[in-house]
């Protein structure tokens, strides 16, 4: 069944009308806020176009989004089938709490990346909403909820991974002494030892952002959107799974925080979004960029 249905889509993509024929033509149309469905848009573009996508999925009818919905199944085949091997794809995701149960949407999402689309699952990571400002109730039966997934796939072994390193070590400036215990349950010294410890070292798999009016962007008109994440998340996965040229997918890009993001750090972008409001907002976020950026270009020059 998901083989004819596979099958059934990439005739779909075949037959869309003003599909790029090459590559090197779909590179040369980049840097743009496309406005449609994101299976109709992507079906345009050929096999292996893109390096990484970084994206935060509607999920669980939490927000109206313009009341738009998708279709997560075939967009996992098409995210995939135009991701260049050994890319990255980033899936920020949470699920929503419906009579005290969690609906594991976003379980079921990444199972379904990697038994059916062809992804691996390099990572598991958390993002941590710092300030959370609104505890449990007394009627709940759980603590509040201040974190969403941000599911990190790769077709094949990914090719690019940049380790941020900025959390502060408090043995900073110690000699390194490690010792861990071996499957036989031998302690044996780290690999390693006898070095100082320096100031800095690579983070967990666990981010922390401020998030809210102001926080999550210093650009006011960005909260027109329901449903932002922090620039500062998507700027830390593109400096960690991307360099510089590199093209950056977000299927659905609302206010186009992850091209905003890309292009701040001279990667290109193609943004897709359903709703004509919310890609207008993006296109007004990035000129506005584009224009501070050039400014400030000037004024050093």
């Amino acid at each position: 069944m998901l083989t004819m249905a596979l099958n059934g889509w990439q005739k779909a993509a075949t037959a869309q009308a003003g599909r790029y024929t090459s590559r090197s033509e779909a590179e040369g149309n980049m840097n743009d806020i496309l406005c449609g469905n994101h299976l109709d848009v992507l079906r345009r573009y050929p096999d292996d176009c893109f390096d990484m996508f970084l994206t935060s999925p509607p999920y669980d009818n939490l927000r109206d989004y313009e009341g738009y919905d998708f279709q997560f199944e075939p967009l996992a085949h098409e995210l995939y089938r135009t991701l260049k091997p050994g890319g990255v794809g980033v899936w920020v995701v949470g699920d929503q709490t419906n009579d005290f149960c969690e609906s594991l949407t976003s379980f079921k999402q990444a199972i379904y990346f990697v038994k059916n689309a062809g992804f691996k699952l390099n990572d598991t990571m958390v993002y941590k909403k710092a300030g959370y400002p609104f505890p449990a109730g007394r009627n709940h039966t759980k603590y509040a909820n201040a974190f969403e997934y941000m599911f990190v796939f790769a077709k094949g072994k990914p090719l690019t991974f940049h380790q941020i390193k900025d959390k502060p070590n408090t043995t900073a400036t110690q000699v390194m002494n490690i010792r861990g215990r071996q499957p036989s349950g031998e302690m044996k010294s780290a690999h390693g030892n006898g070095k100082i410890i320096k100031k800095l070292g690579a983070r967990t798999n666990i981010w922390t952002y401020f998030t809210g009016f102001m926080l999550s962007s210093k650009d006011k008109n960005s909260f027109q959107h329901p449903a932002i994440f922090p620039e500062k998340l998507a700027e830390d996965h593109i400096l960690s799974w991307s360099n510089t040229g590199d093209v950056i997918l977000d299927p659905m890009c609302g206010s186009g925080t992850t091209c905003k993001m890309a292009a701040k750090h001279q990667r290109q972008y193609i943004g897709i979004d359903i709703s004509e409001k919310y890609c207008e907002l993006a296109r007004k976020r990035l000129d506005r960029f584009t224009a501070q950026t050039t400014i400030f270009d000037l004024e050093m020059n």
